[in-house]
């Protein structure tokens, strides 16, 4: 590949890393997809999406900057930082807890065709129905929940191991059946992402570490600003978004997205057990 090709595929790429990361469609899938579309799947690719992912998180971490900021410096003094920190610890805790017991097997045995596309038509249905049933809502904002709260909204991020699912969507959606409002949902999804991303890229850092080349600075900078500024977008996007329609929507493209994934693999346009 020429220098201008893989610099218009870290583009492309970062696009696609930052509008779906915080959207409840799995990231994971559309990389998948344009990765196998632009042949930018090797160890290469994989290594560029670990940057870009990084970049992403940095995203959220700017926008809510001065609540995190006042979090930090009043966490001994303020109860709301002390619960925000708290929900924020416990929720991640069941996926660090099971990823770590079970990640060799969801990877080995999960990521087919079939379950990556049943886990985007089954979370489609899911928030059909989430948005379909009658809401009875306990917490309107983050600083209204409670550690039960966090807990369950743990183990329905834990869920997104499973390849397809989405972090954000499970963790979104887990939100709704649990009494979350939308909004509370959303943002509780985008603080949690925080430590759980934070934490999946120093692994995979670590893990791929002998793979990462200076030569290839001008790759992960492109990928990663374009990353940074679609996520800084889609994260802002999404927050208006809901405050006028429900998700509807994104149950409606997570299904057609699964019919894809089967057709593709049916077609053999794509190898979804290479990832």
């Amino acid at each position: 590949m020429s220098d201008t090709y893989l610099l218009i595929c870290a583009l492309i790429l970062g696009v696609v890393e930052g509008l779906t990361e915080f959207l409840p469609v799995s990231s994971t899938g559309h990389l998948i997809l344009a990765g196998q579309l632009l042949g930018f799947n090797d160890d290469k690719g994989k290594v560029f999406e670990i940057v870009i992912q990084f970049a992403a998180i940095l995203a959220v971490v700017w926008e809510y900057r001065v609540r995190l900021t006042h979090a930090l410096v009043s966490i001994t003094k303020e109860r709301t930082s002390q619960r925000l920190a708290t929900n924020l610890i416990i929720a991640f805790l069941p996926s660090a807890i099971l990823g770590f017991l079970f990640l060799k097997q969801i990877k080995a045995y999960l990521f087919n065709p079939t379950v990556v596309a049943s886990a985007f038509i089954i979370g489609g249905l899911l928030i059909l129905w989430a948005e379909r049933r009658q809401h009875t809502i306990h917490a309107e904002t983050i600083d209204d929940m409670t550690w039960q709260d966090a807990l369950k909204v743990g183990f329905a991020q834990a869920l997104a191991m499973i390849p397809g699912t989405s972090r954000s969507g499970a963790t979104i959606i887990g939100g709704l059946f649990f009494g979350l409002s939308r909004l509370a949902a959303a943002e509780f999804s985008f603080f949690l992402a925080i430590p759980t991303m934070f934490a999946a890229t120093l692994y995979d850092v670590y893990k791929h570490r002998d793979l990462f080349n200076a030569n290839d600075l001008s790759l992960f900078a492109v990928g990663s600003v374009v990353s940074f500024i679609s996520a800084f977008l889609a994260v802002r996007g999404l927050i208006r978004f809901i405050s006028r329609h429900d998700f509807t929507v994104f149950a409606w493209y997570r299904i057609a997205f699964g019919i894809l994934v089967l057709g593709s693999a049916q077609l053999g346009w794509i190898d979804w057990n290479d990832h």
